[in-house]
């Protein structure tokens, strides 16, 4: 896991602190997105989604919280992505599940959206979409 540049995870962390104020919005928001662009994915998850909700934002909070130090998050990412490929995640997946999470963030930030915080988000779920995809194909 290649780091990001310094600014880039500087924006990330500022961003997901103001998202932070409420969770449970991009949460919803993202789910709402992901099933809108990609209606077959729903069977892939669970009927209640409340511990699925959690889970992500766990996820998120982990990987965020991370980015200065991404070998200290590494491990728990590729275990994230191997475990994926039980619950029938493609590769090809990831595509639409990073477009949801940034449509999800862009609407939370609203005016604080721009093109270096969503080109800063984009870096930082490439990379770890990336780790998930070589360690769900290892």
């Amino acid at each position: 896991m290649s780091p990001l540049t310094p600014a880039a995870v500087e924006l990330v962390q500022q961003t997901f602190a103001e998202v932070g104020r409420n969770p449970q919005q991009l949460v919803e928001a993202f789910y709402g997105q992901l099933f809108r662009l990609a209606p077959d994915f729903r069977p892939l998850f669970p009927e209640d989604m409340s511990e699925q909700k959690k889970k992500l934002l766990q996820s998120l909070v982990l990987v965020v919280n991370n980015l200065k130090k991404p070998e200290a998050v590494l491990p728990a990412v590729q275990e994230l992505g191997r475990r994926h490929v039980d619950y029938g995640v493609k590769p090809e997946h990831y595509q639409t599940v990073g477009a949801a999470l940034i449509w999800a963030l862009a609407q939370q930030l609203g005016e604080q959206w721009n093109a270096e915080v969503q080109d800063a988000w984009v870096a930082a779920y490439t990379l770890v979409a990336n780790v998930m995809i070589e360690a769900s194909q290892a």
